[in-house]
């Protein structure tokens, strides 16, 4: 089951993402700081990096900024899509949490929203093909 799940608005796409205040306590501890460093890996096995902040005063809502951004551009996510969070638990050590992010394409069918397809992209193989048919050799 998901930690948190989203669909994204205007300001997730083009700013920041926004989440509620209840998913900030699986988040990795601030440890007195406002700003962390957040790992995710994709459904593709990508590792990206975010940077989860809070207000320095009042209402100490958590917000994705830095890395945000590149996976949107990454996965194409205009406002509508969906995107989850997941805590999993390392397999090599059960001490050590780590943070999957999946993102979810909205099914539009005539106008209707039919539900959500998850985005499983593959550019980094077909690069890499195309990179060794391109060397001389």
């Amino acid at each position: 089951m998901a930690e948190f799940s989203k669909l994204l608005t205007k300001t997730d796409i083009h700013k920041r993402l926004s989440m509620p205040t209840k998913f900030f306590k699986p988040l990795p501890s601030l440890k007195g700081s406002h700003v962390r460093d957040f790992p995710a890996i994709d459904e593709s096995g990508f590792g990206w990096t975010f940077q989860c902040s809070t207000r320095k005063k009042g209402h100490p809502k958590p917000v994705l900024s830095k890395g945000w951004l590149a996976f949107v551009r990454h996965k194409e996510l205009k406002a509508g899509d969906r995107v989850k969070f997941f805590k999993e638990k390392d397999q090599s050590s059960t001490a050590t949490p780590f943070y999957r992010i999946e993102a979810e394409k909205e099914i539009k069918i005539f106008g209707v929203i039919f539900g959500y397809s998850p985005i499983v992209m593959m550019f980094s193989y077909f690069q890499e093909l195309e990179a060794l048919s391109e060397k001389p050799g």
